[in-house]
């Protein structure tokens, strides 16, 4: 009897729903892949990057390339596991494998350093290290840092010297991006530049160290990759493991992993690289946007350019804005995004009058929205830097809007900010045992043993400031703790609000600057403190609503509040990168801000905040909205210059550019009347209190 013949298994077409030019990128090179040029994916915001990616890894494989020998090269490894899910996902349709079968596998898909990570250990033996090297973490890498630091002499400088987690930032910096350490003190260390030959010195003690406890630590991970590469044998034979090397988020990569990329495939032969220069925001992590602007002639064989303009995420018309914003950048891979997202609104250009209208129309417009059936989660407000929310944050409390912050600590969580309202806490009572101890701690030469026994005799004691002002500290301390005392002593006294906050930050100013290295950007927090701080009548107002801010609506930096199932979010624009929403608020867009004041020394820097209004504004699927505040409270050189000034719609939106919006100027909210005091009854509440507990 013959066999029956097997019926084929209907296989449909996993690559269907892929647009033209989605299409394009994914068949390069199946007919000659031999002579095949490297491919560059320009993949616009909202233009389905992953979903192409992932589709060219499947289309390959179907193609007959080694699942084996294909190399994935992502940020994340939650990155690298969607894209290897979803090109599983197109196999399986492809291959006609039933539900539940396992698709080829990727083993080499993942992160840059998760990939080098696995290299180093395969030719650890070619290269130096030891077989069983082990990866320090962040914190153990500044652990050693400061162990080293220590070593060197440098902790007991006279000058003040970099803490160790600057110092591994600038580590950091000069092997990212290859930079001479006096180019990247200069460039995004001044304060540290007089330091050149100590930091080179503790760098040298730093890597000598890992290399004799035989560990490596995040960076090293590239650097010892790239390192290998250099040698001609070496990369050629790690080249050769791969037929093909894909790249995600090519806009992001530093120096060190465009050397390692062109090093795996000096000919460029089945190299994909995918991202938008549009989007390149991370120069601070050494990201460096000329990688992606010059790919293509990177090889010997030009590269091919796709673009993807289609853009499946926003309206017409924020797209028609957004790009206006990016057609006036300097350089640029042209393109135009377009969506069949039909729209009659136009994005709004708000105008409104300073910091606290800005936080009102924001609140109200969120609550409308949710009204008209926005979740809040489909929300989002953004800024350029993590302060900007401030006065947004009460704003939310007040009015009982939950919400989360991504990138940054909340505001009134932030170390040097509760600083200083521990001081005026204490000064109001100088029975608040805990604003008491973190003052204290605040002093130089006082340790926890001396602000316990402080605060301890305070506690038996009828008069606490009497206790306070004959309270003998260290030695080392006494000059400190004088300055400390007087201020207290100031601030019992009856000096007018919000006066008082300058002198809190007068005696607070060099113990920022001794505790902080970021000490000019917590200063901006501080700036914004005391404008909220001159809405109120007194210290005791202040203070108190500030405190009335349950911990209930507060939340760690990208936690979700417990008693909550809906809330807002706040971002900073670069942690908002990748993310979208039905709604998105867009605050202070205005120069100062956005650009921010620190970002306008060079060009590169002026482009670069450029990209950064362009990607907050195409995290909007349905409604934009960008604030432009009239005036702003500025201080000038880390003084308290109570002081605001008249502030102009941002350089990034010029008068041709403004014609893609709709302009929006809200009327001032009137006043209420005041019910006179004299006409209120006279009670005495406390005999009624007592009572409760009788």
């Amino acid at each position: 009897m013959t066999a029956p013949v097997p019926v084929p298994v209907p296989v449909r077409d996993p690559f269907a729903e892929l647009n033209d030019a989605q299409r394009d990128a994914v068949e390069h090179g199946l007919d000659d892949a031999e002579h095949a040029a490297p491919l560059l994916v320009i993949a616009g915001a909202g233009s389905g990057k992953t979903k192409t990616l992932a589709a060219r890894v499947a289309r390959l494989v179907c193609a007959g390339a080694d699942p084996q020998r294909l190399l994935l090269l992502t940020f994340s490894r939650r990155a690298a596991a969607e894209m290897v899910a979803r090109a599983g996902g197109l196999l399986q349709i492809a291959l006609g494998l039933p539900a539940g079968s396992t698709p080829p596998v990727l083993p080499w898909a993942g992160t840059f350093h998760g990939i080098g990570a696995r290299l180093l250990r395969q030719y650890a033996a070619r290269i130096g290290l030891s077989e069983s090297f082990s990866i320090l973490d962040r914190g153990d890498a500044e652990d050693l840092m400061a162990l080293v630091r220590q070593e060197c002499g440098l902790a007991a400088a006279a000058k003040r010297f970099p803490m160790k987690g600057t110092c591994l930032a600038i580590y950091s910096r000069a092997v990212n991006s290859r930079a001479d350490l006096q180019e990247v003190l200069t460039s995004s260390y001044p304060w540290c530049a007089d330091w050149l030959d100590e930091l080179g010195r503790l760098f040298a003690a730093y890597t000598a160290e890992k290399q004799r406890q035989q560990v490596l630590d995040y960076d090293d991970l590239l650097l010892y990759w790239a390192g290998m590469m250099a040698e001609p044998a070496l990369a050629s034979h790690v080249g050769s493991r791969f037929d093909h090397v894909l790249v995600d988020e090519y806009q992001d990569t530093n120096r060190l992993q465009a050397a390692i990329l062109k090093a795996l495939k000096p000919d460029g032969r089945g190299v994909t690289v995918v991202g938008d220069d549009a989007q390149s925001i991370y120069s601070f992590r050494a990201a460096d946007v000329r990688n992606i602007l010059a790919f293509p002639h990177q090889f010997p064989v030009p590269a091919r350019v796709v673009t993807l303009e289609r853009n499946y995420r926003s309206t017409q018309p924020i797209l028609a804005a957004s790009n206006a914003v990016m057609a006036e950048a300097a350089e640029r891979f042209t393109k135009d995004l377009w969506s069949d997202r039909v729209s009659s609104h136009k994005p709004q250009l708000v105008t409104v009058e300073d910091d606290a209208a800005q936080a009102r129309w924001v609140a109200e417009r969120i609550l409308a929205h949710r009204e008209q059936g926005l979740r809040l989660k489909s929300q989002a407000v953004l800024f350029r830097a993590s302060h900007h929310s401030a006065t947004l944050e009460l704003e939310l409390a007040r009015r009982n809007i939950p919400f989360v912050k991504f990138g940054g600590l909340k505001f009134l969580e932030a170390a040097h900010v509760k600083d200083v309202l521990s001081v005026l806490r204490w000064a109001e009572n100088p029975r608040h045992r805990l604003a008491g101890f973190r003052v204290a701690l605040l002093v130089a030469g006082i340790g926890p043993a001396s602000a316990r026994r402080l605060l301890d005799a305070m506690d038996a004691a009828a008069q606490p400031r009497e206790v306070l002002l004959s309270f003998r500290p260290p030695p080392a301390a006494r000059e400190e703790w004088r300055a400390l005392t007087d201020l207290l002593q100031a601030l019992r006294a009856e000096s007018a609000w919000p006066a008082e906050m300058k002198q809190v930050h007068a005696w607070y100013q060099p113990q920022l600057e001794r505790l902080y290295d970021d000490a000019r950007v917590r200063q901006a927090d501080l700036s914004q403190l005391a404008q909220i701080a001159g809405g109120y009548a007194s210290r005791e107002r202040f203070l108190t609503e500030l405190a009335l801010d349950p911990p209930q609506s507060t939340s760690d930096e990208a936690g979700t509040p417990h008693l909550d199932e809906d809330y807002l979010i706040l971002s900073t624009i670069h942690s908002a990168k990748g993310q979208e929403w039905q709604s998105v608020h867009v605050l202070n867009v205005v120069d100062g801000c956005i650009p921010g004041d620190m970002a306008t020394g060079s060009a590169a820097q002026i482009e670069e905040e450029r990209r950064l209004l362009y990607v907050a504004m195409t995290r909007a699927k349905q409604h934009l909205h960008l604030l432009v505040p009239q005036r702003f409270y500025v201080t000038q050189q880390g003084r308290f210059a109570d002081q605001h000034m008249y502030a102009s719609l941002t350089r990034f939106i010029p008068p041709p550019v403004a014609l893609a919006f709709d302009r929006v100027a809200p009327t001032t909210r009137g006043s209420q009347a005041i019910v006179p005091e004299e006409t209120l009854p006279a009670l005495d509440l406390r005999e009624r209190v007592r009572s409760m507990w009788r």
